[in-house]
């Protein structure tokens, strides 16, 4: 398949998001680009969170990782069902009785104005770090397999898909984005339906076969029962758990999305019916793992980690499959970009501008601001972006989770620290403890070979990060009687 027509593939698809954003974005608003006028359909918000909750990232990752961790990841997939359920009974009805536009208000209503500004800068840091290394992985694909051909610099072409974003984003924000996830939501799961129905046929197995070859070259491993090692599948469960609980719960991208539905139980819907899909269609992406490291060995291709599935798919399997991976990739793409870059939006408008708060600000000046601010957001993306060019690397699962346990632990101190105590912190002191509680958390990692001997810490640095926060408010906090409803 010619890069030329991959390409005429993308731009015929970003037409389409283009159509779509067209249609939903008439007669959109700031309550529009913010919270979709919380008018959404639950139904359409859980599908299309699927593909913002997945990204390119684990497109690649996820079955690339199967060589070295077996199904191992599965381990944290079931702690994200633990995530969303917490989140469904314990985070939305907060969300829905104090009436928020962003989470983040909580911390303003419950702690004080500088625990407020200090949560919404930690989610800004915590998401556009996330948000752009899943962006640089598929930008990255598309360079090597369509780009690079036409000779097109990396930095021009992660320029190009940042305008093609904000072009059918610029508008409607999250009105139109619950329409365009549900849509690329759609391709990122046909791509891996029929991509794992190709190996199937191609190698002449089925599912009772795949399932036993697979065993028999040790892909099929779930769990890790060494309580040292640091895939202990205590530590994963308890890691995922909180890695959703923060990553989702706490996180305005995801949380504005569940909060633009109509009403609280239909929200809760959403979120539990996300849980089950999201098991399901883990566990299909880990399937398809071990099938592409079968074929790997069958076919002698020495490729493994985030190259195996563009490799086989781009070079070995049909120009149709070809095309269909390429589709399936940009449609995990966008849905993790565009909803980044709107919550982006959204929390340094509300949260640190102050939007809402300002009452002689008129409809037409908040919109210009808000746009000034969309665009300036592109412009971060795209310096990140070529930061993780230079990193280059190889792993990108890896480091967007290691990167989440320094960034969203102070958030997650912050909430439990509001939600499970009665008590008043001292505001100013804040910032200083959800900024050093990350730099201890560094520390230990990077010396608990000398702290612990053989045992490991992994994905768990989260909990000790939100941990190390939640002591630090409970030293520099009091008793409070009255605590405001």
């Amino acid at each position: 398949m010619s890069a030329s027509i991959l390409f005429s593939l993308v731009i015929a698809y970003f037409l389409i998001l283009l159509f779509v954003s067209w249609k939903t974005g008439k007669g959109s608003n700031n309550e529009s680009f913010f919270i979709g006028n919380r008018n959404s359909n639950w139904m359409l918000v859980a599908f299309g969170m699927i593909g913002t909750s997945l990204s390119g990232v684990t497109f690649v990752s996820v079955p690339g990782a199967v060589g070295k961790d077996a199904w191992g990841y599965m381990q944290v997939t079931l702690g994200y069902m633990i995530g969303y359920v917490t989140i469904a009974l314990v985070l939305l009805p907060l969300y829905y009785r104090l009436k928020l536009t962003s989470i983040y208000d909580y911390l303003l209503k419950r702690l004080g104005f500088l625990s407020y500004k200090t949560g919404a800068s930690f989610f800004i840091l915590s998401r556009l770090v996330g948000a752009t290394a899943r962006l640089y992985l598929v930008v990255n694909i598309l360079q090597n397999t369509i780009l690079d051909s036409f000779g097109v610099p990396f930095w021009l072409s992660t320029l190009i898909i940042l305008a093609m974003i904000i072009l059918y984003t610029f508008e409607g924000g999250v009105k139109t984005i619950v329409w365009t996830d549900t849509l690329q939501t759609s391709g990122m799961l046909l791509g891996l339906i029929i991509c794992t129905i190709y190996l199937l046929t191609h190698m002449h197995l089925g599912l009772g076969e795949s399932f036993h070859a697979m065993s028999e070259k040790g892909l099929t491993r779930i769990f890790n029962t060494d309580p040292n090692s640091k895939n202990f599948f205590v530590k994963q469960i308890i890691a995922g758990a909180f890695i959703t609980i923060t990553m989702t719960g706490i996180d305005q991208e995801m949380m504005q999305k569940s909060i633009s539905v109509t009403n609280l139980k239909d929200s809760k819907k959403n979120m539990l019916t996300l849980s089950v899909i999201m098991v399901v269609v883990l566990g299909l992406f880990l399937f398809l793992g071990g099938l592409l490291y079968l074929y790997a060995g069958k076919e002698g291709i020495a490729v493994s980690g985030d190259a195996l599935f563009p490799e086989i798919a781009l070079h070995h399997m049909t120009p149709m499959i070809s095309v269909i991976f390429i589709i399936a990739l940009i449609s995990a793409l966008f849905p993790s970009a565009d909803g980044a870059m709107t919550a982006l939006t959204a929390s340094f408008c509300i949260d640190i501008l102050g939007m809402n708060r300002k009452e002689n600000w008129s409809e037409a000046k908040k919109k210009k601001v808000r746009q000034l601010v969309h665009l300036i957001t592109a412009f971060s993306f795209l310096i990140m972006v070529l930061i993780f060019k230079w990193i280059n690397d190889k792993s990108m699962i890896g480091i967007i989770l290691k990167l989440a346990g320094y960034t969203y632990g102070p958030l997650l101190g912050l909430f439990a620290f509001g939600i499970f105590t009665k008590r008043k912190v001292k505001d100013a002191v804040v910032p200083i403890i959800c900024i050093v509680a990350p730099i201890l958390c560094y520390l230990i990692d990077e010396n608990q070979k000398k702290l612990f001997g053989g045992f490991e810490i992994g994905l768990e640095l989260l909990v000790i990060n939100a941990a190390i926060t939640y002591v630090g408010l409970l030293i520099f906090s009091k008793k409070q009687v009255e605590l405001e409803k």
